[in-house]
């Protein structure tokens, strides 16, 4: 009966290591798919839809093989799709029954005349997630949601590589071929040993069976007298023969193969030939945020901002380094570009002459990026610098005019350690730009600078004082010492022969409002402050031997007329919700010279 057991112990081994190994050989499935993407190359641009990307989850292995250049960047399709508008593309996107096909796409708008003439290049478009350059050949790993698109192209004027495509892993985990050969090794390891006891019962039943008769004492011989003698006889021997074939030594050997394919087997069985027991870990719960209904996503990203701040700060660097107005100019405008244009002026002129702040580059603390579809778009950072012996945080208005232009800081001021700023939606849900007219908040944003004007000349005699917060205005006390330094070195050269008068009005710049979670607004604002010393007597001149600042911007060192000095705030306000307790709140500013003339 012992080797019947053993026999069906062998089939069932055999069934289930053969069960095993065929789901590792013959039925295992491929490890992936690759969906191949051939264009004509007849054109610069080609853009591959989310949809394609998406055809099979999981991540998507990118290859692309070119001639020359290659490069390839992905970004949201709407965005990818504005910044082709103006030149022809080809377009991949799936068809009928999931099918890949590729469509030329015409060109629809025009660029500005500005963009137009520029080279065009795909390079450091500041509308890319991240972007890839090789030389011939370019492969990397995606993952990328529906609502993106990758492009391709070469250096932005030859043809885009023509040769693309897409692989996506499957699969083709085995989950019950490692225990089907464990349970076979083990029902293969049963059957031997019932063999075995079958073989030993078998021999012991075959020996004869005596009666427990008294034996006479014998004395101990030697074996090899009793070969000897045997072999006198001609008889052979068979005891030690048969003491062998019966010992565990040949047991041993015949276990010994059995173990070692066991063992073999196993060693051929990966991870994914065993089932996932194991729980997997669950990401921690956030915060829910709804995000409203129809509302458009935010013009960057987290990851995005960060690197379009490290840019314009390597940009603004070098131009401060080089006093090239030109090169700052393609990341700085408004208030924050003319600031920076007479400081190039007066440090070309006066060596000694400090340099603005520069701009940091990291860590960004605060991403507060506008929620819209079109252009131009507005993302507010602030930013705190790494230099531990100078620290200052600075908080910027960024502005992209169109789909062709990169980002520009249009505001840029320093926040004070003090300073609380509202609660702020998170990056990757935007705020809403507050229309300048607002009747929203307890102050349009476009009467803010003027409010404020009126309240730095007119002091507590303003009409707007009761509505800001002057008790923790740190620019008005720094605006009074101002004036009075002004007034003393123009008393120490005038002597009593010159008078000079203060006033302050809203400058040319439009505010930035983006909305905060209390349904206020931090409104960035322009105010201009000039003054004016004229001699009151006709005799009089005034000279600027204490003043070379204005000596370097007018030319000259004395005049009859007088000179009119002009300072460029750049303000950030906190302006509550309409119906609000709470006054409008100075976040930060930054104050610096922005002209100078000879009076009329």
């Amino acid at each position: 009966m012992r080797f019947v057991w053993a026999v069906v112990a062998f089939v069932i081994a055999a069934a289930m290591i053969g069960a095993g190994i065929a789901q590792r050989t013959v039925f295992q499935g491929p490890s992936e798919a690759t969906e191949s993407v051939q264009t004509d190359g007849s054109t610069a641009y080609t853009l591959i839809d989310g949809a394609v990307l998406g055809k099979l989850p999981g991540a998507q292995a990118l290859r692309v093989e070119g001639d020359g250049d290659v490069f390839v960047s992905y970004g949201r399709t709407t965005d990818m799709q504005a910044w082709l508008a103006d030149v022809p593309y080809t377009a991949v996107t799936l068809g009928q029954d999931d099918a890949v096909q590729t469509a030329s796409v015409a060109a629809s708008t025009t660029a500005p005349e500005s963009e137009a003439t520029a080279a065009r290049t795909p390079v450091g478009s500041d509308l890319w997630l991240d972007e890839y350059q090789q030389t011939g050949s370019l492969s990397t790993t995606l993952q990328l949601p529906a609502d993106m698109s990758v492009l391709v192209a070469s250096d932005g004027t030859a043809p885009a590589p023509s040769d693309i495509s897409v692989t996506w892993p499957i699969d083709n985990s085995t989950p019950w071929a490692g225990p089907l050969i464990a349970g076979g090794a083990v029902a293969l390891l049963a059957g031997i040993v019932l063999y075995l006891l079958g073989i030993l019962h078998v021999r012991r039943s075959r020996r004869p069976r005596r009666k427990g008769l008294p034996l006479p004492v014998t004395e101990p011989i030697s074996i090899a007298d009793a070969d000897a003698a045997a072999a006198d006889k001609g008889v052979v021997s068979t005891s030690r023969r048969s003491r062998g074939a019966l010992g565990p030594g040949r047991r041993t050997l015949i276990a010994v193969p059995a173990l070692g394919v066991a063992a073999a087997l196993f060693a051929g069985c990966s991870a994914d030939a065993w089932p996932q027991l194991a729980a997997s870990e669950s990401p921690s719960p956030t915060p829910t945020v709804i995000v409203p209904e129809g509302q458009f996503p935010p013009a960057v990203t987290q990851n995005q901002a960060e690197k379009i701040v490290s840019r314009i700060a390597t940009t603004v660097g070098q131009a401060d380094a080089a006093l090239d107005a030109a090169a700052a100019e393609t990341r700085l405008t408004g208030p924050a570009l003319a600031e920076r244009k007479t400081n190039y002026t007066l440090r070309a002129a006066l060596p000694d002459r400090p340099a603005l702040p520069a701009i940091p580059a990291e860590p960004v603390q605060i991403i507060l990026p506008q929620t819209t579809g079109t252009w131009p778009r507005t993302v507010m950072t602030v930013v705190e610098t790494a230099d531990a012996t100078s620290p200052t945080t600075s908080i910027m208005m960024m502005t992209q005019d169109d789909p062709w232009s990169e980002y520009r800081v249009s505001y840029i001021g320093n926040l004070e350690a003090s300073t609380n700023l509202p609660e702020l939606a998170a990056p990757y849900v935007g705020a809403t730009q507050v229309p300048p007219d607002s009747s929203f908040l307890v102050m349009a944003p476009d009467q803010v600078a003027e409010a404020y004007a009126d309240l730095i000349n007119n002091g507590q005699n303003s009409a707007s004082w009761a509505a800001f917060d002057t008790a923790n205005d740190l620019l008005l006390p720094a605006i009074d010492q101002n004036k009075k330094n002004r007034t003393d070195e123009l008393n120490q050269t005038g002597k009593d022969t010159a008078e000079i008068t203060f006033s302050a009005s809203a400058g040319p710049a439009a505010p930035i409002a983006l909305a905060t979670l209390d349904t206020g607004a931090i409104v960035a604002v322009n105010v201009y402050e000039s003054d004016t010393a004229k001699p009151t007597n006709p005799d009089a001149v005034i000279k600027l031997d204490n003043n070379p600042a204005v000596k370097a911007l007018t030319g000259v060192d004395q005049s009859a007329t007088g000179f009119t000095t002009t300072y460029t705030d750049q303000i950030f306000f906190y302006v509550p919700s309409q119906g609000s307790d709470d006054k409008i709140r100075l976040l930060g500013y930054r104050s610096s010279l922005l002209e100078a003339k000879v009076s009329p």
